[in-house]
């Protein structure tokens, strides 16, 4: 691993270095205050786009971006010195769409997907916390955010359930 970073990351530095662009959610992670709010946001929009596709699809490409986020944000965080640098997003770009893929396509619901995906990945109820402390590495970087995509994928589908007034 390289030796601890005592000195920001800088724009020309992510934009230099592809594995950095990609873990730095093309940028978003750099932006001031609160950096997996803005790349779960860059997410949502993404998300938002992208044409309907079949549910074994969007599982299939959840699950080659989790693969690669293990193997782009674990470099990234190598070659930074920091295991979960906080301007490494891409794990809240895979967490942020796991949850939309259980989530209606409206502008309500997706805010709703939003929030409820910030307040877990941030919260870290159980056993979140644990596998964010135990794990290290890529896969431990990528883990505690799907962890926490489960349990908001949880609520948008319970609540989804509840019988409308």
């Amino acid at each position: 691993m390289a030796p601890a970073r005592t000195t920001p990351v800088s724009w020309r530095e992510v934009l230099r270095d592809p594995v950095h662009w990609l873990a730095f959610g093309f940028g978003t992670g750099l932006l001031p205050a609160a950096p997996g709010t803005w790349g779960s946001l860059l997410a949502v929009v993404l998300y938002w786009w992208l044409p309907p596709l079949p549910l074994p699809v969007l599982l299939a490409g959840l699950t080659l971006a989790f693969v690669a986020g293990c193997v782009i944000c674990g470099t990234s965080a190598r070659r930074l010195g920091v295991h979960d640098h906080g301007g490494i997003v891409f794990d809240e770009f895979v967490g942020q769409w796991l949850v939309l893929t259980v989530t209606p396509h409206t502008p309500g619901w997706y805010l709703l997907a939003f929030v409820l995906f910030r307040l877990m990945d941030i919260w870290k109820p159980w056993p979140i916390r644990e596998a964010d402390h135990r794990l290290q590495g890529g896969t431990g970087i990528m883990l505690d955010d799907v962890l926490a995509a489960g349990y908001a994928a949880l609520v948008v589908g319970g609540l989804q359930l509840l019988p409308l007034v």
